[in-house]
């Protein structure tokens, strides 16, 4: 399905609506979307905002949370229960006003040391004697997460998705597969 380009001028958020029947509708597109679409623009750094329909309340918290424990209970458990635990135990504490804070700074340091992680351990695994078939691998893995995924990780950003991009991803992964097999 082609989707619209996720900006908005003036560097406005998009704004997503949010009904009774927990239908999710986007204000820019004039479509209906899902909470993975909602997901989709978080991993892009599309900024959005969810406003209750009725009583136009932000809402923004509560439906980023429920993505999480989407993500959380779909097989994609990220967060350890230790660390939950400590989560729950911070509220009504006297430190939890500084909470989110050290959180999102922790954060925003992990993303940016995260290619310097990537490559020292790119490096550690590639040295060793088996080292030019892990070369390999990472080739395969980095061509297969970029047909798949483009935005993360050095992909390209993505406009309108549409089939001739993805036939065109393909046939390049098909031939990047087609070249290491050959090695």
């Amino acid at each position: 399905m082609a989707r619209k380009s996720a900006t908005v001028a003036d560097g406005d958020p998009i704004i997503i609506k949010k009904y009774a029947n927990r239908r999710l509708y986007n204000t820019q597109s004039s479509k209906y979307i899902t909470l993975d679409f909602l997901a989709e623009l978080t991993r892009k750094d599309v900024e959005f905002q969810v406003v209750d329909a009725k009583t136009g309340d932000d809402i923004t918290h509560s439906v980023l949370t429920q993505i999480i424990m989407e993500e959380e209970t779909g097989g994609q458990g990220m967060l350890p229960v230790s660390f939950l635990r400590q989560i729950i135990a911070l509220y009504g504490d006297s430190m939890q006003g500084l909470v989110p804070q050290f959180l999102e700074s922790s954060m925003d340091n992990f993303r940016k040391n995260q290619k310097q992680v990537q490559n020292v351990i790119e490096t550690a695994l590639t040295s060793g004697p088996f080292g030019h078939i892990a070369k390999q691998n990472i080739e395969m893995m980095r061509a297969a997460r970029d047909a798949f995924m483009p935005n993360l990780g050095g992909g390209k950003q993505a406009g309108d998705d549409n089939i001739d991009d993805l036939k065109r991803q393909m046939a390049e992964l098909q031939a990047k597969i087609d070249k290491l097999s050959q090695r």
